[in-house]
């Protein structure tokens, strides 16, 4: 029994012993917890609030933060895009500047491109303007001080403007297709265009050596008259214009110019020269009273400035007539056309090809006056002025309801013709001088 009690109380002790040991071991040596995970959930929340001080815990702070640098990513990732946009607009637009050394450069800038011009002064030394249109950027300089090598070449890309009419002028024109050549053959510029007034005889072949066809650098031609170097491929025919080297207007058509009655059936305000249709059209006008329904001013020998007083005559005639005649000169295309279409007073145009080498008209059925005819140009086309009579008699039946119709119509024509030359002339720059973009 006694032995019995020994046994047990032996083990008793060695349980104790190895439980002080194991907790011994527990506290001194085992791996430590957090004092937070001994407690509850309720005990756990408040010590980890005390030790954030006044901030909310966030079950979701960790989404939110990947939400975060997601968003960043985002934001970065399209801001990037928007830089690359840019740099490809940037690369795809052209900078064109246009010199303008020809009088006909201002009927391109302010009526077709519809460009202003600082200053306004049309006798200031040195005129300049910038517009957007299509992916162009255009500049435009004009002046006596625009001179070959005094000025800033702001472009790669030129069109240069120039008057071949004449010998003296085409004198002058070289020089600066040369000063051109020299900016190709030093890589300051790329690409070269020419809007050239032609001969009125059509006698252009000076140019040919410079077209790129030829060997040459000029890459694209747009020429005045009916000239049979156009083919619409780098060559194209462009308007006469109205006279901008008298400095006729930018005309803004108003209610009276389209719905007051005309004192008169019809004016000719020009040179008479001798053995010219331009006599016979006198004579017919002078039967019968003719020429006292209409404002006839005739002289002798061609005036290449207006008096101040000539050309508010000149205005008046074409706001006061319903037609204005359009006899042949030197050439079909005249300046009167355009002035008369500013005005609302319909061209009565001398439908015949004058002498030299333009557009043979058994080839060009169209010719002359091709590009207007093309563009449906609503005038009235008469082959010889002893039609003038039965015209002037159809004009004096017609109501004043039937012309204003008629003057809104040539007005429109008119806006739209300059249209679309400004939608032709961008393309065609476009088409040619972004070969990897083709213009849109």
């Amino acid at each position: 029994m006694r032995a019995t009690r020994k046994r047990l109380c032996s083990a008793l002790v060695a349980a104790y012993s190895l439980f002080s040991l194991y907790a011994a071991y527990c506290v001194f040596l085992g791996p430590r917890r957090p004092p937070a995970s001994r407690g509850g959930p309720r005990q756990r929340h408040g010590k980890e609030r005390s030790s954030l001080g006044n901030e909310e815990w966030n079950p979701w702070e960790g989404d939110e933060k990947n939400e975060q640098i997601a968003s960043q990513q985002r934001y970065e990732t399209n801001l990037q895009m928007l830089k690359n946009m840019k740099s490809q607009q940037e690369q795809t637009d052209l900078k064109v500047q246009i010199w303008g050394k020809a009088a006909i450069g201002l009927y391109l800038w302010q009526h077709i491109l519809e460009g202003l011009l600082e200053p306004a002064d049309v006798s200031a030394q040195w005129r300049e303007g910038s517009i957007k249109g299509g992916k162009t950027h255009f500049s435009f300089i004009t002046g006596p001080a625009v001179v070959p090598g005094y000025f800033s070449v702001e472009a790669d890309n030129v069109v240069l403007v120039l008057n071949g009419r004449e010998e003296a002028k085409i004198t002058y024109a070289t020089q600066w297709l040369h000063y051109a050549q020299t900016l190709i053959q030093t890589q300051k510029l790329r690409h070269v265009a020419v809007v050239l007034l032609g001969s009125e005889q059509c006698n252009n072949e000076w140019i040919h050596p410079y077209l790129k066809r030829h060997g040459g650098f000029v890459e694209l031609l747009f020429v005045i008259y009916d000239s049979t170097l156009v083919n619409e491929e780098d060559v194209f025919q462009w308007p006469l214009g109205v006279a901008t080297y008298r400095n006729f207007p930018l005309v803004e058509p108003n209610w009276s110019m389209l719905r007051s009655p005309r004192s008169y059936l019809c004016n000719f305000l020009g040179t008479v020269y001798k053995n010219s249709s331009r006599e016979s059209l006198m004579e017919i006008l002078k039967q019968d009273g003719l020429d006292k329904l209409c404002w006839i001013a005739a002289r002798e020998q061609w005036q290449p400035q207006e008096t101040n007083e000539s050309f508010r005559n000149y205005q008046d005639a074409l706001l006061q007539s319903d037609l204005t005649l359009c006899p042949v000169g030197v050439n079909t295309e005249c300046y009167r056309i355009y002035e008369a279409c500013s005005y609302g007073s319909v061209p009565v145009v001398e439908d015949v090809m004058t002498p030299g080498v333009c557009g043979n008209s058994s080839i060009y059925h169209s010719a002359p006056l091709q590009l207007l005819k093309t563009m449906r140009a609503p005038f009235i086309f008469i082959k010889n002025w002893e039609e003038l009579p039965a015209v002037l008699e159809k004009e004096k039946n017609m109501s004043l309801q039937e012309k204003i119709q008629r003057r809104k119509k040539l007005i429109e024509w008119y806006r739209h013709f300059k249209a679309q030359m400004r939608h032709k002339f961008i393309n065609i720059l476009e088409n040619s001088f972004l070969p990897n973009d083709k213009g849109g």
